[in-house]
């Protein structure tokens, strides 16, 4: 944690530690080691804030068993179990994931999330919760013309950030609008005007509000040909003028409308975490990771250009433990993730 991270107050550290079922420091630190480096920082005598590691953060943090560059995540709706504890099915799919090889998992955020199973299940299985995922913005956006959903929205926004907190994860994702609620300048104000409400919360919880391009007819040409930027979705990001906004790349939605290492360059220290998919230009569609037509060579060196270190989050159809064994393979196939940035570096210069 840096200097600057505001840590929950004491009252609320304790009302956390209640709900996790931790009823000491000592016990807060065993469920820290599942969820952020080994040695949390403290602040007055209490360990640190509960949180994931920032991509910056990553290669200050290694152990002797994560040396790759990135680390894999998945969404947490990707995992089929069949049997499984009623009073935690949490713990068995979270194992699955972790058994596969995964190291992380992002579930989706939602007013009816099970935080206390979540993080048992993380503390059981040592599958890190790293971030969280919107479960409300497709429908209910925060550029709605109707001002009614556009309050409701900030309202899911405001409980998702702390969500995200109470599970000791440091990252959400959002989709900030849609590009059918209105003209391009409403909403891009609406979108700017909901995320820039919701940094004051979000720098109190440490947690990091990331944009996914998605195709969401929103900074860019949803129309338009495979040769666009992604300095539109860039600039948008510098006008909040704040490091607790950034991007959740995912590295096969837009292979559509540009190229992919172009747009990991140009979006450089703004990436927060990655997604990843695949997707085939001469088909139309989205595919698993390595079976479309993205240059993965390209990406690797992109990464390496901008000296990314952190997360790679697969977001392509789940199933079982064997399907989940086959993504991982197939990331690590695209990214190289469990080489060094070193490596990476000298197998693209």
């Amino acid at each position: 944690m840096r200097p600057d991270q505001p840590t929950r107050s004491l009252s609320n550290r304790r009302q956390f530690l209640r709900r996790i079922g931790v009823t000491s420091a000592v016990g807060y630190a065993a469920y820290l080691a599942h969820q952020v480096s080994p040695s949390p920082l403290s602040v007055n005598g209490l360990p640190g804030q509960g949180r994931a590691l920032w991509a910056e953060e990553l290669s200050e943090s290694k152990t002797e068993t994560s040396t790759g560059y990135l680390k894999q995540s998945l969404k947490a709706g990707m995992i089929r179990a069949g049997k499984s504890d009623a009073a935690n099915p949490w713990i068995e799919r979270f194992r699955i994931a972790k058994d596969a090889g995964f190291e992380g998992v992002e579930p989706n955020t939602s007013p009816g999330m099970d935080v206390e199973a979540m993080v048992a299940a993380s503390a059981e299985t040592g599958l890190t919760i790293d971030g969280t995922v919107g479960g409300y913005h497709w429908g209910t956006t925060h550029t709605s013309s109707d001002a009614a959903t556009r309050k409701k929205a900030q309202q899911l926004l405001e409980e998702s950030l702390q969500q995200t907190a109470d599970l000791g994860a440091n990252t959400f994702l959002i989709v900030p609008g849609h590009g059918k609620d209105g003209t391009a300048e409403e909403v891009r104000q609406r979108a700017f005007e909901a995320l820039d409400r919701a940094v004051p919360l979000a720098e109190k919880l440490g947690v990091k509000i990331l944009i996914e391009n998605v195709w969401n007819h929103f900074l860019y040409d949803h129309g338009g040909d495979e040769k666009q930027s992604a300095q539109p979705l860039a600039d948008f990001v510098d006008s909040f003028n704040t490091s607790s906004i950034g991007v959740q790349f995912d590295l096969g939605n837009h292979w559509k409308y540009g190229d992919v290492a172009e747009w990991v360059k140009t979006l450089g220290h703004r990436i927060g975490k990655l997604d990843i998919k695949g997707f085939s230009r001469e088909q139309g569609r989205f595919t698993d990771v390595t079976e479309g037509d993205i240059d993965w060579a390209s990406v690797r060196k992109a990464l390496a250009e901008i000296k990314f270190e952190g997360w790679v989050a697969a977001e392509v159809g789940g199933g079982d433990a064997e399907r989940l064994k086959k993504i991982h393979g197939q990331i690590e196939t695209a990214l190289h993730c469990s080489k060094s940035l070193s490596q990476i570096k000298a197998e693209t210069a």
